[in-house]
């Protein structure tokens, strides 16, 4: 019997019944670890606190006099809750975020005390050398700069005061994925106003927002722990599927295993606590997958929630004995996970953009945002591909519950027969006829149309879903900051074209506002009329139809990064200010070399297991039937062959399997050689794509036979059916 795989199933049936506390009223706890408005009013004086203020609504600079103060006030609240160390928390280019506790604990001439001054609230050094910098600084050159963004309220995390920062350079390019982000948010603040005073004058700030959905597996970690290829990749390499998976549609939106609710409850009441509004629960489809959903927030906000989401959920995970998969396809043959992006613009007003009004003005705005946000998608999708190209997002895109690679909008029947009427917008004034037919039957029954618009097309990446866009193709690995600096930067570049092409009608074409807008709005119709598909996104026919269009179907990660240094995209974001060349083309040699190093470890692994896992115990049963095969002859004689030609089959069969693993092994291990060769990361991660990665599928086709044809009782992998059909 194989010890550690029957251990650890033994060990997920002997759990402890974990106890859960949960308040009676989340809304008493929520926020309480937050340094949030009413814990600054506390501990702040009015002149520090509004300096605050002023800091996130309008971006000014905080003195470091003011800094002094705020650093005392927080330093009090956080020792109040228990904190005994800071830190400046940030996201780097490895995806996840980072953290360097440093106590208050300071000596004196005469004792110790707790210090925690402006300097080191407004600004750390933490060394830059050993992340991810592109070519950027020299390992020598390890200075780096941390930088305080107050528009996200620190928090207590433990015993740890957590200061939200960005992270750049000592000569000043940005090292994470905040500092793009919040560039390309000042951006669209500004463009979107712009365009939006065509409507109410009262505008003067506008949000963009994002609610994200994260989905993902729970494993019991006893279970993990028996798998090399789990612990190291996040993925299983090998595994046949299990005789039930998810075909009976019976998990999704079902009643919530008692152990992975409890889990649930906990990780919402630390949620709670650090003022992340989660709001939603449910089973995914495949078995053990999960999801949670929170309540929409301003987008920097909500993008470091959901990073500090995925830490919150592993620490709490390991408290129940689980191993929280966030892998995109951690399974072959049932759904992966995603981290559906729900995106839309609000104004100081109270006013989301891309919600229809009462009035046929109000939704004149709304079909002002929502076709020059079509257009912007129509402009930029190849570069939208690559915010969310990855080696384990790969494995998601075009599978059978994904989206497909292919970038394409989905507005459903009902606006698409609005935007086909916009479309005979006659080419300069409207007569009065014309104003009020779009007017009273265009314009104004949008929101009767959105109504009863239930459509969704789970194929689609982009989807309208009635008062938002969702990018339904980000992977649940994914920082939010990637797709989110894109699209806030595509549409605000969009925006800033629409208004220069109206004020010029208005100005050089003497035309009235609501003529302008629709005589450009519908040149948008026409222009992005290839990016709205409404049809099934799986299949050759759309692929085709696609190459038709003109739309790119960059499969693969490394064909998909292409497009982040191309011409088009620098001169987007060095004309936005985002951005500079050497900061862009610095992501673009991290990402290459990620993805490279991703199949790198997952040949290795794969090999290992390959080698030292399968082909042994393969071995081991093969024994087993040549002993048995010998035992029959040596009783039987020349008979034997009636009564041992199913075993003298097996061996034959094994030995087949055996000898094709150690053939596309030596040869993989040899085309990896070949590839870690070639000094140029964008042409070694391509290496590893085409020469490397193909292996891996027929390594596991001949794993997986052995799996089904030896004993079970030797075999030393924890099986499908047990990872996902225990909880």
């Amino acid at each position: 019997m194989s010890t550690l795989r029957f251990h650890a199933i033994k060990e997920t049936f002997n759990r402890p019944v974990i106890d859960v506390q949960e308040p009676a009223r989340r809304s008493a706890i929520f926020g309480q670890n937050v340094f949030n408005d009413a814990a600054m009013r506390q501990y702040l004086t009015k002149d520090s606190f509004r300096c605050i203020q002023d800091a996130v609504l309008n971006g000014s600079k905080i003195d470091r006099n003011v800094a002094d103060h705020i650093s005392t006030g927080m330093k009090e609240w956080a020792i109040s809750k228990g904190a005994t160390h800071y830190t400046h928390w940030f996201q780097p280019l490895t995806g996840s975020t980072a953290e360097k506790h440093d106590a208050f604990f300071e000596t004196t001439e005469d004792g110790a005390i707790e210090k925690f001054g402006g300097g080191q609230l407004v600004q750390q050094e933490p060394d830059a050398s050993s992340f991810p910098n592109g070519g950027i600084r020299n390992t020598f050159e390890a200075r780096g700069y941390t930088a305080w963004d107050p528009t996200s309220p620190a928090f207590i995390y433990g015993t740890t005061l957590c200061i939200p920062t960005v992270f750049v350079a000592y000569t000043g390019e940005a090292l994470d994925n905040k500092t793009p982000l919040l560039r390309a948010l000042q951006s669209i603040d500004k463009a979107a106003v712009d365009v939006a005073k065509y409507f109410d004058k009262n505008v003067t700030k506008i949000h963009p927002t994002l609610g994200w959905e994260q989905e993902y597996f729970l494993i019991d970690k006893a279970l993990a722990k028996s798998r090399p290829d789990i612990n190291l990749t996040g993925r299983t390499l090998l595994g046949h599927a299990s005789a039930k998976g998810q075909q009976l549609d019976d998990h999704y939106f079902g009643s919530i295993p008692k152990r992975a609710l409890d889990y649930m409850r906990d990780l919402e009441t630390e949620c709670m606590l650090l003022g992340i509004p989660v709001k939603t629960r449910h089973n995914e489809v495949a078995p053990n997958q999960f999801e949670l959903a929170p309540i929409f927030e301003e987008t920097n906000l909500a993008v470091d929630h959901n990073s500090l989401l995925m830490d919150v959920m592993t620490k709490v995970g390991d408290r129940h004995n689980f191993k929280v998969l966030f892998h995109e396809k951690p399974f072959a043959g049932v759904n992966g996970s995603g981290k559906h992006n729900n995106w839309s613009l609000a104004t100081n007003t109270g006013i989301n953009l891309l919600s229809p009004g009462s009035t046929p003005m109000k939704n004149l705005q709304f079909l002002t945002f929502f076709i020059n946000t079509i257009k912007a998608v129509n402009e930029y999708e190849e570069l939208l591909r690559s915010a969310i190209a990855g080696a384990s997002n790969d494995h998601r895109l075009g599978a059978n519950e994904a989206p497909p690679a292919i970038i394409s909008v989905f507005i459903g029947s009902q606006l698409t027969n609005v935007l086909d009427a916009l479309e005979k917008v006659k080419n300069g004034k409207l007569s009065p006829e014309d104003k009020t037919d779009l007017k009273l039957n265009v314009v104004g029954k949008i929101p009767e149309i959105l109504l009863d618009n239930t459509d969704r097309n789970r194929t689609s990446p982009f989807a309208f879903t009635g008062n938002k866009f969702e990018f339904r193709a980000v992977g649940s690995t994914a920082n939010c900051a990637k797709p989110m600096t894109v699209l806030n930067a595509i549409v605000a570049k969009q925006l800033i074209e629409f208004k220069a092409q109206v004020d010029s009608l208005i100005k050089d074409k003497k035309m009235k506002k609501d003529d302008a807008i629709f005589n450009v709005l519908r040149e948008y119709i026409k222009d992005s009329k290839r990016i709205r598909f409404e049809g099934d996104g799986y299949g050759e026919a759309w692929e085709k139809e696609a190459k038709k269009r003109g739309l790119s179907n960059n499969k693969n990660t490394p064909e998909a990064l292409k497009e982040q240094v191309s011409k088009k995209t620098i001169k987007l974001y060095e004309d936005l200010g985002i951005m500079s060349k050497v900061e862009i083309e610095a992501r673009h040699e991290i990402e290459v070399e990620e993805y490279a190093m991703h199949i790198q470890i997952e040949g290795r692994v794969l090999g290992d297991i390959a080698r030292n896992h399968v082909i042994p115990t393969a071995i081991r049963y093969q024994n087993i039937l040549i002993e048995n095969v010998q035992g029959l002859k040596d009783i039987y004689g020349k008979n034997f062959k009636k009564l041992a030609g199913e075993q003298m089959r097996l061996i034959e069969e094994i030995s087949e399997h055996i000898e094709s693993i150690n053939k596309d092994t030596t040869a993989m291990i040899a085309a990896r050689k070949k590839a870690n060769q070639i000094t140029d990361s964008e042409k070694r991660a391509f290496e590893y794509c085409n020469k490397v990665k193909p292996f891996f599928d027929d390594i596991r086709y001949h794993c997986d036979k052995l799996e089904l044809l030896v004993d079970d009782e030797i075999w030393p992998l924890t099986k499908y059916r047990e990872l996902l059909f225990t909880v």
